[in-house]
């Protein structure tokens, strides 16, 4: 005799109303009825309950679940592969939202508060998270570290993006004085230099000369900073290093 609307109500988790109202408007109708009229579900209405509950939860409307159910020219196979299709759409984009969500909680621990999408924007492949941890870790007891938390903290996207310009036309004019081959004890590369330690405490924190001097020694024994340095020519790590060390002597003096 099947089974009743109880029993498909509670072992499918819906509600004897929501099989009531399938019946009415042809969605789910029991293919059996008892005597007195009580409906009563077969093995294929649940094999088409399944699909009901299935395209419900991707978020279709009943009335195109219907369509799609009482498509002539979709065998079981066909209904089979279009699930496959939507579940594996479903389960990228909920991949994509955990990413999200991944990076928005990264950006909070590092006070950036824009958008991955923002973020991505301005920084491109070298975006500032990706050595948070590590960042805390060696610098997160310093009054440079904090202050650098809570000047990032107020940043906006455009603040950002100004900073990245400022940045970008820097190492340009840098590369191209290592190329003419000044050398760092030239005025030019030691003036370049100071304009490198005041972007530092413009942005993040004050950097004082003992400060910049250990930054520039950081940039020629850390293989990250030398690669990220020589990226824009040759040597120029260690030339900066070297105008940093000469700069911090001159302002000494």
């Amino acid at each position: 005799m099947g089974y009743s609307v109880g029993q498909v109500a509670g072992f499918a988790g819906v509600t004897v109303r929501a099989l009531h109202h399938w019946d009415e408007i042809g969605l789910l109708v029991p293919g059996e009825r008892t005597h007195a009229g009580h409906r009563r579900y077969t093995g294929a209405d649940l094999d088409r309950l399944q699909q009901v509950l299935f395209y419900r939860e991707l978020g279709f409307p009943l009335d195109e679940v219907a369509v799609l159910l009482d498509d002539p020219d979709a065998d079981p196979h066909t209904h089979l592969r279009r699930r496959h299709e939507l579940l594996t759409a479903r389960i990228e984009r909920l991949r994509q939202m955990a990413a999200a969500v991944e990076h928005a909680m990264e950006a909070r621990r590092m006070g950036i508060d824009l958008t991955p999408e923002e973020r991505f924007e301005v920084f491109g492949d070298n975006d500032p998270e990706r050595y948070a941890e590590e960042a805390e870790q060696r610098w997160g007891g310093t009054e440079a570290y904090a202050e650098s938390q809570r000047r990032a903290a107020r940043h906006t996207k455009a603040d950002w993006q100004r900073m990245r310009a400022e940045s970008e036309d820097w190492n340009h004019r840098y590369a191209a004085l290592v190329a003419d081959g000044v050398p760092p004890s030239d005025a030019a590369a030691m003036d370049l230099a100071e304009e490198h330690r005041n972007h530092i405490g413009r942005w993040f924190y004050d950097c004082p000369y003992s400060m910049h001097r250990c930054l520039g020694e950081m940039y020629v024994a850390d293989d990250r900073f030398t690669a990220y340095y020589d990226a824009l020519g040759p040597g120029v790590a260690a030339h900066l290093n070297a105008a940093i060390a000469a700069n911090a002597a001159r302002h000494s003096a």
